[in-house]
């Protein structure tokens, strides 16, 4: 199955000029706001139904980055399973992180209904900071879920991934 990656954008070696702002990065007015912000999302389907089957997951993947470009929102990877995905995204200045999961989900959603399948996603998602020097990691990461997940359920991994980043939650509560 090929999963869905890009190249980080300006991770090496690539410079602005001084004083100029980084157009992936800047603000909707052209207004001088730097950020560096890569975010590693990961929600699940509705009650975590296997409801992307693998023959889908390519397409479902696409058109999550497809989501991602549209909105100016830079991918570095995406991949997941039946019930999960996983992104890796860098957060622009002018969107906040709510407002960009809220689009991938509703878009998404919406293409799935209307290539026939009956989907939704959960409602919340985990969202979890990754440094510069992590990246190459957590790509690697997200690329290899399907063997990842031969031995560990989702639930599992999420559960891990919250403790891993000191993320404090009720386990009776963390799937609703």
């Amino acid at each position: 199955m090929r999963i869905w990656a890009s190249a980080p954008r300006g991770r090496r070696n690539a410079k602005v000029p001084e004083g100029r702002p980084n157009p992936a990065h800047r603000g909707s007015g052209g207004e001088r706001s730097y950020s560096q912000i890569y975010v590693h999302l990961v929600f699940s389907t509705k009650d975590r139904r296997n409801s992307i089957p693998k023959e889908w997951q390519a397409r479902v993947w696409s058109y999550l980055g497809g989501i991602c470009r549209n909105h100016e929102i830079p991918v570095q990877a995406i991949g997941g399973t039946e019930n999960h995905v996983h992104l890796l995204i860098l957060l622009p200045p002018k969107l906040s992180l709510a407002k960009a999961v809220a689009l991938l989900k509703a878009n998404s959603s919406k293409w799935m209904g209307e290539q026939g399948h009956r989907f939704s996603w959960q409602e919340g998602y985990g969202a979890f900071s990754v440094s510069s020097s992590n990246l190459d990691r957590v790509i690697r990461y997200i690329q290899n879920q399907e063997t990842h997940h031969r031995k560990t359920k989702f639930e599992d991994e999420f559960q891990g991934l919250l403790r891993k980043h000191g993320v404090e939650y009720d386990p009776e509560w963390v799937f609703g």
